[in-house]
């Protein structure tokens, strides 16, 4: 992991990526979906320090299951480096996870997915992070990591304030079907769907944020600026950047996507030069 965010940091330093997103060691064995259970681990304090140094000023996200010994501290220092904490692939109490809140989480990771199920007597961490205001939730709105129902019950139940649309997206996103990596890990793509070699576990996803803007408004009933709110500003927030981007505002990057009437891309802006020219 260390090697891994070396290098990403050098994207990030070209401006390629906003930041690096830590999604595990430290998460749920019973919740690890795609992670191989083997790598997992409670939570150190010289290795964390370690992965941030790694990252080069980079490391944007850090992902874990607050359940864990020593989490909430781990927590606390990713408050004191500057680190977004989420909460993620847990199988944390309701107890648990507010806690972590209280201890500086702001992001639920991939809500639902890979995370204690809601039930009425044990309401755990979905309940929490959709009930406190101090956190956003994200969604893979993608038709199979979630029923649309469920997106609909999130959308009614948040404010589009505290929601962000994510991806989840692995190397086969905009792919055709086949057989792909994630790390050491084979992954089978079917339909669109991306599996763990011979049946597993969903291994993230191969949607691409347009689309997941498209099924907001045709599916979810959400107007144009909700759907511009939940894939852009919303996150931008999340991620401590909306002072540069996740809005049309004068001082913020000129990072534009024009679509056409069926939502379809048409042509793409970054830092003011046209990408792809409409």
């Amino acid at each position: 992991m260390k090697a891994a965010a070396g290098t990403l940091a050098s994207l990030c330093a070209e401006g390629l990526l906003a930041g690096i997103h830590f999604e595990g060691p430290y998460i749920s064995a019973a919740r690890c979906g795609a992670h191989r259970p083997s790598l997992l681990r409670t939570p150190s304090a010289a290795e964390f320090a370690e992965l941030i140094k790694a990252a080069d000023g980079h490391a944007r996200m850090f992902t874990l299951a607050p359940e864990l010994p020593g989490a909430l501290d781990a927590i606390r220092e990713c408050v004191t480096s500057d680190v977004i904490a989420a909460i993620g692939h847990t199988d944390a109490t309701f107890e648990d996870s507010m806690a972590a809140i209280d201890a500086g989480c702001t992001v639920a990771t991939h809500l639902f997915n890979a995370m204690r199920p809601l039930n009425h007597r044990d309401p755990g961490p979905i309940t929490a992070t959709m009930l406190d205001d101090r956190v956003t939730v994200e969604l893979v709105n993608d038709g199979v990591h979630l029923d649309p129902a469920v997106i609909d019950l999130v959308l009614r139940a948040v404010p589009a304030t505290r929601v962000a649309f994510i991806t989840d997206a692995m190397d086969a996103a905009g792919m055709p079907d086949g057989d792909f990596d994630l790390g050491s890990m084979k992954v089978e793509v079917r339909s669109g769907v991306a599996r763990l070699a011979g049946g597993g576990a969903i291994a993230g996803s191969t949607l691409t944020m347009d689309a997941a803007f498209r099924r907001g408004v045709r599916t979810n009933g959400l107007t144009l600026p909700e759907a511009a709110q939940v894939t852009a500003l919303t996150p931008a927030n999340a991620l401590g950047l909306a002072h540069e981007i996740g809005s049309i505002t004068t001082g913020k990057y000129a990072d534009l996507v024009i679509l056409d009437d069926d939502l379809a891309i048409k042509g793409v802006m970054k830092r003011g030069s046209w990408i792809t020219n409409p």
